[in-house]
């Protein structure tokens, strides 16, 4: 051999060991981001056809994708493919206007757990993490992601009363979520 065909192969090597790696990076980005974060439990005997329709978030951790936002709604549909159709909107008066995200989200594992990832963002999920919702009615939910940084309140009508707002506070306090900077959002 040559050295052009020796500097080919190497080259060639380290492609194949840098896409490896890529590869495995992505995949365990992916799983790191589908998790549970520690103490917190998917609900058991989740009911997806009485989650589905509109939700109006009455509180959440503040994050970039919506903040400034007030109104904020989600709804959950039936895909074609068995997943879920994902539409969140809500209005910001910064630029007075409706933004609206849509997305897909599917079930981690076991349907029968409150456990799903979501992707707003291509080949990217997050987690989806229900973790209590008022039994059998599912008219109020809480939920996480992969992570404590992320929480909401979630409800069929735009107001809950102060005593459900007080559990929300309480059982995520004692979850290790910082309830001192929830956001209580605007719905009138």
């Amino acid at each position: 051999m040559n050295y052009y065909h020796i500097l080919i192969f190497q080259l060639g090597a380290r492609l194949r060991k840098m896409k490896l790696i890529l590869v495995v990076s992505l995949f365990l980005l992916q799983i790191s981001c589908t998790g549970i974060p520690n103490g917190i439990e998917p609900i058991d005997n989740f009911n997806l056809n009485k989650y589905l329709g509109n939700w109006y978030e009455i509180a959440r951790l503040d994050h970039s994708f919506e903040r400034g936002l007030s109104h904020v709604t989600a709804n959950y549909s039936v895909r074609t493919d068995g997943g879920l159709t994902v539409l969140n909107r809500g209005f910001s008066a910064k630029d007075n206007e409706w933004n609206t995200a849509e997305g897909r989200a599917y079930f981690v594992g076991n349907k029968a757990l409150g456990h799903l990832k979501v992707s707003f963002f291509g080949p990217f999920y997050g987690s989806y993490v229900i973790f209590k919702v008022d039994e059998p009615n599912y008219q109020y939910a809480y939920v996480t992601s992969y992570n404590k940084d992320f929480l909401w309140l979630l409800s069929r009508t735009p107001e809950l009363s102060d005593e459900i707002k007080k559990d929300f506070v309480e059982t995520t306090k004692k979850l290790g979520f910082d309830t001192k900077q929830l956001i209580y959002v605007k719905q009138n």
